[in-house]
């Protein structure tokens, strides 16, 4: 009967494991961002000098793109992607106009799953030098600009294998219990039937 009790209480604690386990996987399954600089949907004096996204965990420093657009379609970021630690940071080229602007991100997360994003923020006032860098009219292009097409955002979901994984895991450890708790069964009923003869 002892027997009996310890292994139930070892099956109920193996499937409390594997719900904890389960329950903790989509937590951990990707990173994501935190905040940006600026805020999303804030007003801001003037365009800064950069952009940038903090993520929970370190995002890996491939593949990553950061687009920051204005009202008529112009990308005013400049050079490459930084990464340092947790923030991946975009920096402007000068004479930015006022308006609202776009930034369209994507990085590489630590799991080495592609994510991305957008958040937008408004300029009240032209960045320095804006004036001497009005921003192109239909017909007249920025020198050495050409603007990026627009990319929709790729919303589908990496096949989650960390769940499965998991949940295999969990699988396997409840079959090994009730294969033990069978033999246990079996060798106790046995062990009990000679005795159960002698009296």
């Amino acid at each position: 009967m002892r027997s009996i009790r310890q292994l139930l209480t070892a099956i109920l604690g193996a499937v409390a494991f594997a719900a904890l386990l389960l329950a903790a996987v989509p937590a951990y399954a990707h990173d994501a961002a935190e905040s940006s600089s600026p805020a999303d949907s804030s007003t801001v004096a003037a365009p800064p000098a950069k952009v940038s996204i903090t993520f929970n965990r370190d995002p890996l420093g491939l593949g990553s793109q950061v687009k920051v657009s204005d009202a008529a379609g112009t990308d005013w970021a400049d050079g490459k992607v930084e990464i340092v630690d947790n923030v991946a940071s975009q920096k402007l080229r000068d004479g930015a106009p006022a308006g609202k602007y776009t930034v369209v991100w994507r990085v590489v997360s630590s799991d080495s799953h592609p994510i991305e994003g957008t958040f937008t923020f408004t300029a009240t006032a032209g960045a320095t030098g804006s004036t001497a860098a009005p921003v192109p009219t239909v017909g007249t292009p920025e020198p050495g600009v050409t603007p990026a097409p627009e990319v929709a955002p790729d919303t589908s979901e990496p096949f989650p294998w960390s769940v499965v994984m998991f949940g295999v895991v969990a699988a396997g450890l409840l079959v090994t219990l009730a294969v033990l708790a069978r033999r246990k069964i079996v060798t106790g009923n046995d062990d009990e039937d000679p005795g159960a003869g002698t009296r």
